[in-house]
């Protein structure tokens, strides 16, 4: 049956029942979408409040289901198994190795987590009570949970909020549905306030344009046949210059620029010093970065870490030595009691008689990769004296290059730190420091713009994609020396530099067409049909209305 998708009205729910597998490190929080829309016999539910709309937005920051699905999935992140440590039934392994299917544990749970997120915000953006500004916000952030599901599953539930409790969502495809995204984006954008740094965590008119800009950059896929969503694709001129245009107008905004310094943007008081993050949400918000750092932690360094993920070296060595983005020294405001370092008057810890000194000189590392010898404080306590840390067996603690997915010591695997925590909170699990998670940033936003330029838009302002991708680099990377000239293959090399670890690799891999390729660990191609996730099994047991996803 055709149905018409510009209808204000056409929105998401869910009805399904929710399956949790145990898993010893994940641990993921279970939400049951289906409590929330029959919450009483045949009665429409009413609308939440704006707060917990936003706090759906927690989902995303950790280190398993959406983060691992789009990372775990490709080149830059892996889950070796140490002994029986990181084993968890093999949920890792399944996404680096592209055999996950229907019923593994973390495709369910971000199913289930997104379609919760999207009747929360339907409820409130169909609201006949909530001012126009408050279901501006929610229309937002529907269509930001509306965009990983296409992106993720290809297909899109949707309910009016009217809905009685009983009725089954009717589901869009993949092609209905993006466009569906479109028109909503379109729709609220004029609604929304302009980006200040003050709304940052907030629905913008700038972290609209984004969504949009990356909706259309990815169009070409979304509209491809369900048989093959891996490609070829066809990327259509008109929606490159629209991409364009919406960069452009998000680097309008005086209050946003590429930060000269690229830790700006992660480090604990990033919500003061990032210049370019345009969508973040925060550390009083309900969140902590804790697992970005602990998720390679070995257990001698600080904070405790659980040792776990790793880079792949072919992905470490596209970095050029000089590359800041790979490992550098990084500095921040923070202010140790005098009595946590073993002499007050040891000058190797201070950089100021007021003890600001810097991140690497008290914890023994930088931001970026971790590889070698490593080095930490004493005991794992920040103010100590800095030694070479050993393994559990006593051996120096090396992290080398190369890993096992099925057989890995505890030393094997480059790491990474992509959020460094305050060193004053690391004593405490680093759970205080003030890190602000990033959804969207500038950098992506100007990568974008050289992409579509290469895919058949029009260049304005006088910039080129070779333009683009030099000024970046130019503060990435010392002594840097300009690219002669740049193709698609070497702008895809480039977002994997600036955006690691953002949750974007997946997405990017499958636009470019290497989603399916051979990688560390996974000597195979996969098949095409992986570059969407199945529909986890509870859920077409719960809504007829659901298909399987070819392949599947």
């Amino acid at each position: 049956m055709k149905r018409i998708i510009n209808n204000k009205k056409m929105i998401v729910a869910t009805a399904f029942v929710v399956s949790l597998s145990a898993c010893g490190k994940l641990d993921p929080e279970a939400k049951n979408a289906q409590a929330i829309v029959a919450s009483s016999a045949d009665a429409p539910v009413p609308a939440p409040d704006l707060a917990s709309v936003y706090n759906e937005l927690n989902q995303f920051v950790g280190q398993g289901n959406w983060f691992a699905m789009n990372e775990h999935t490709t080149d830059e992140l892996m889950g070796p198994t140490r002994g029986t440590d990181w084993d968890d039934f093999g949920t890792w392994r399944k996404l680096h190795l592209h055999t996950w299917d229907g019923a593994h544990n973390q495709v369910n749970d971000t199913w289930n987590g997104l379609q919760s997120a999207l009747a929360k915000a339907t409820l409130l953006a169909e609201s006949n009570t909530a001012s126009a500004s408050v279901k501006n916000e929610a229309r937002f952030l529907r269509a930001f949970f509306s965009y990983h599901v296409i992106d993720m599953f290809g297909k899109l539930q949707h309910r009016p909020a009217t809905a009685l409790s009983r009725e089954l969502p009717e589901v869009y495809t993949r092609s209905e549905a993006v466009d569906y995204l479109i028109a909503e984006l379109n729709a609220v954008i004029p609604g929304l306030p302009n980006f200040t740094t003050a709304n940052r965590s907030k629905a913008s008119k700038e972290a609209a344009q984004f969504l949009l800009a990356k909706t259309l950059l990815n169009k070409a896929v979304y509209k491809a046949s369900p048989s093959a969503p891996a490609g070829p694709f066809t990327f259509a001129s008109a929606d490159m210059n629209q991409v364009i245009a919406l960069c452009d107008a998000i680097s309008a905004n005086a209050s946003l620029s590429v930060d000269p310094d690229y830790w700006d943007n992660f480090v604990w008081d990033n919500g003061a010093k990032s210049s370019e993050n345009i969508f973040v949400r925060k550390n009083d918000e309900g969140i902590n970065v804790v697992w970005a750092s602990c998720m390679g932690n070995h257990y001698t360094m600080a904070p405790d870490g659980w040792n776990g993920f790793t880079t792949l070296s072919d992905f470490y060595n596209s970095f050029d030595a000089a590359d800041k983005r790979r490992n550098d020294t990084v500095r921040g405001t923070f202010t140790l009691p005098v009595s946590s370092y073993p002499d007050p008057h040891t000058s190797a810890y201070f950089d100021t008689a007021t003890r600001l000194t810097s991140f690497s000189k008290v914890t023994g590392r930088g931001a970026g990769f971790l590889v070698g010898q490593q080095k930490g404080p004493a005991d794992k306590k920040i103010g100590k004296e800095i030694i070479n840390l050993k393994d559990r067996s006593g051996n120096p603690l090396v992290f080398t290059s190369d890993a096992s997915l099925f057989y890995s010591s505890e030393t094997k695997g480059i790491r990474t730190n992509k959020y460094p925590l305050n060193p004053a909170e690391m004593n405490g699990g680093g759970w205080s420091s003030t890190n602000e998670y990033v959804f969207m940033r500038l950098s992506d936003v100007r990568l974008m713009k050289a992409e579509a330029i290469l895919r058949g838009g029009t260049a304005t302002l006088g910039e080129t994609p070779l333009s683009i991708v030099n000024g970046i680099r130019s503060l990435r990377i010392v002594g840097a020396t300009p690219l002669a000239s740049i193709n698609l293959s070497g702008l895809l090399a480039e977002r994997g530099r600036e955006l690691y670890l953002e949750a974007v690799r997946r997405n990017d891999l499958i636009r470019f067409g290497k989603f399916n390729d051979p990688v560390i660990e996974r000597p195979s191609s996969s098949g095409g049909f992986r570059a969407v996730f199945p529909i986890p099994n509870n859920a077409l047991a719960s809504n007829p209305n659901l298909s399987q996803n070819f392949g599947y």
